[in-house]
């Protein structure tokens, strides 16, 4: 059994510990409930990004656009979106997870596997797996993100899928679905897809386009790859404040449970200390008196 004074310090130390777990589950519980409305005020631009790409691609013009076509997949590129610190749960581990299982595929079937990270943990675990091209690393964007910060991401993507570099584009980020809930997720970019309309029309509507057919088209595509980029973005931020939060208080619980665990310890080794003295004096007592 420990000694007193060990058994002290290990109380007060936990205590120490349990009361930053609490501070930082409290701000990030704060910082949830703004990331929660960040993440569902844009959702509606994404939905009508998607419509409008809809109604083009029943015009028949889509398949003879750049950011369309469908070659076959020699390179693949992944934008992985992790955070910048941990304590987060199984927040990055999820999505590195996918990642790697991503990777294996790829190799398994001679696909080359391209990189582009944002936060710091995708960029340190990127580094590390041998035969994985990392094309950039960015840092994670804050609580607060601008539609500049994403720009060179979207960029680069860009110019790598249309000079042929790459034929596939994927993001891998965290889906928020509620407070416990979040999932690890991949989202197909480029080529874009055509979204199935949930209902046909029953005639071929005729459209006038202004300029002209190819530069609408290419201009609301890029608007719908930014909108998709955008929104796993806010989906991450959300995730992982919901993660931290459970994580943070999962901390604490297990402090307050090994405070009392300890300080039962305590007691019980004080208890045994007084006793022993006690029997001592009893048996002193009885020697002198003996």
């Amino acid at each position: 059994m420990a000694s007193t004074i060990t058994l002290r310090r290990r109380i007060k130390s936990i205590k120490n510990t349990r009361q930053i777990t609490q501070a930082q589950q409290l701000v990030a519980a704060s910082k949830l409930r703004r990331a929660q409305e960040f993440a569902a005020a844009s959702r509606p631009y994404a939905e009508l990004a998607n419509e409008m790409l809809a109604k083009l691609g029943s015009q028949g013009e889509v398949a003879n656009q750049p950011l369309f076509v469908k070659r076959e997949v020699k390179n693949r590129l992944y934008i992985v979106i992790t955070s910048n610190s941990g304590l987060a749960g199984a927040y990055n581990a999820n999505v590195l997870k996918h990642l790697t299982t991503a990777i294996k595929a790829d190799q398994a079937a001679k696909v080359g596997s391209h990189v582009i990270t944002i936060g710091n943990r995708g960029s340190q675990f990127v580094r590390r797996i041998e035969g994985v091209d990392l094309q950039a690393a960015y840092p994670a964007y804050g609580d607060h993100p601008s539609a500049n910060d994403l720009r060179p991401v979207l960029n680069t993507l860009m110019d790598l899928y249309k000079s042929e570099a790459v034929d596939e584009v994927q993001v891998l980020y965290t889906r928020f679905k509620s407070t416990v809930v979040q999932v690890a997720s991949s989202l197909q970019l480029l080529p874009a897809t055509v979204p199935v309309a949930e209902e046909k029309p029953t005639e071929q509507v005729v459209a006038t386009f202004e300029p002209d057919v190819e530069t609408v088209t290419d201009q609301v595509t890029i608007r719908l790859v930014e909108a998709q980029v955008w929104q796993a973005l806010l989906e991450s931020i959300a995730s992982e404040h919901a993660m931290r939060m459970v994580a943070m208080k999962n901390a604490t619980d297990n402090a307050k449970d090994l405070i009392d665990d300890y300080t039962l310890e305590l007691n019980t080794a004080r208890q045994a200390a007084i006793t022993q003295e006690l029997a001592e004096i009893t048996g002193g007592a009885e020697a002198l008196n003996g």
